[in-house]
Formats: C-alpha cells, sequence, structure tokens
C-alpha cells in the first residue's frame, strides 16, 4: 500500500502491474525529453539576438516539427496498445470471485465453493485495533491463492461503483444490471488494500477492499473451515 511520502507508484503484485509500471517509466522519459528540449529551445530564443525580417516560410524545419513529434507518438502508442491488449486477455481461471458494490459496502461470492458469501464493510476508526490502518481496514478480507489465475466478476446493486487495487493494476467499474470481467494473477503473499475509485455517491472513499494473498494450502484450510 501507500505509505508516507511515496511520489511514485505501488509496489507490483501481479505481471499486469509491473507492465503498467514499465509503460508509465517508459512515457515518462519520453516527456522528459520532449520538455528538455522544448526549454532549451525556448530559452535559446528569449536569450538570442538574431532577427530575420523578411522569413515568410521554412519548408524543412516544418516538415521536421511535424514528422518528428508523429514518430514520437509513434513510441508512446505501440506499446500502449500491446498493454491494453494485455489487459484484456482472459487466460484460464483458477477460481471465479464475484463482488457486488452497494451503498457504501461490498459483497463476495465464491461461487466454485458452494456458493461461499460474505459481506465486507469498513471498520470504524473507533473500532479499530492498534495495528489496523484507518479508512482502508474491513470486518471480512477476501482471501485468495497466490500464482494462480482469478477471474472477478463485478456488479452493482444500485448505483455505479468500481473496484480497484493498485498493487495488482486492477480497476473494474460495477455498472447495475451489467456483468464486468477482468483477471489477475497474484504473484506474492500479503495484504492489497483498494478502494471503491468511482464517484457514486457521498461516502465511496469509505467503501475498502482488502485482498489477503496466501499460498493455495492456506486458501483450501480457509476455504473448509
Amino acid at each position: 500500500m501507500s505509505t508516507w511520502a511515496n511520489l511514485g507508484l505501488q509496489d507490483s503484485a501481479s505481471p499486469l502491474m509491473e507492465q503498467l509500471i514499465f509503460f508509465h517509466d517508459h512515457a515518462l522519459l519520453i516527456l522528459i525529453m520532449i520538455t528538455i528540449l522544448v526549454g532549451y529551445l525556448m530559452f535559446m530564443l528569449f536569450f538570442n539576438k538574431y532577427v530575420n525580417r523578411f522569413l515568410l516560410h521554412g519548408q524543412l524545419i516544418e516538415m521536421i516539427w511535424t514528422i518528428l513529434p508523429a514518430i514520437i507518438l509513434l513510441f508512446i502508442a505501440f506499446p500502449s496498445l500491446r498493454l491494453l491488449y494485455l489487459l484484456d486477455e482472459i487466460n484460464e481461471p483458477s477460481l471465479t470471485l464475484k463482488s457486488i458494490g452497494h451503498q457504501w459496502y461490498w459483497s463476495y461470492e465464491y461461487s466454485d465453493f458452494n456458493n461461499i458469501e460474505f459481506d465486507s464493510y469498513m471498520i470504524p476508526t473507533n473500532e479499530l485495533s492498534t495495528d489496523g490502518f484507518r479508512l482502508l481496514d474491513v470486518d471480512n478480507r477476501i482471501v485468495l491463492p497466490m500464482n494462480s489465475q482469478i477471474r472477478i466478476l463485478v456488479t452493482a446493486a444500485d448505483v455505479i461503483h468500481s473496484w480497484t487495487i493498485p498493487a495488482l493494476g486492477v480497476k473494474v467499474d460495477g455498472t447495475p444490471g451489467r456483468l464486468n470481467q477482468t483477471n489477475f494473477f497474484i504473484n506474492r503473499p500479503g495484504l492489497f488494500y483498494g478502494q471503491c475509485s468511482e464517484i457514486c455517491g457521498a461516502n465511496h472513499s469509505f467503501m475498502p477492499i482488502v485482498i489477503e494473498s496466501v499460498p493455495t494450502n492456506y486458501f483450501i484450510k480457509w476455504i473448509s473451515n
């Protein structure tokens, strides 16, 4: 999760988030290069004494400043399209989790295991334990196995919500009357926090999401109990 003075992205916990971070760094490097070049040109224009009273056109420079940005945009567009298709790729899932957004809590269903269902509410500040995170911890966490392909189906019972876990690179809108699907792969154990990131009403930031990633044998014990 994000901590104080953490200006960058969260550490990734899935291959998709790793690819998103790579693309972010790639695009940022291109932006820095453009900013330095434009800044240098502006600086030189302000402080030189070159004048040309009779300059009307310059086909060469106009061709350069049209073609060069188009080539630079291709270096952003191709990796972006690749990532878009990677995010949309559906693999054979090991298990399916169904998430239903309500005002102001989430409901979860493990439909592969005799329809295990529970609601997940934010823990109020006055009931929070000393090692809990304010506005982020919930009374019932989602327990999922690591190193497994997981499919999530997201919908909503009332208004539009958004199921978002930054460390996994997952953001799925939950729309009433519609079932949205995505998949992710958690490659390390831990607690991963998220929140509803849709402006679905006054308390949308008070319906957090907590995933507890555990080894497969621990997950089987949890399901059995």
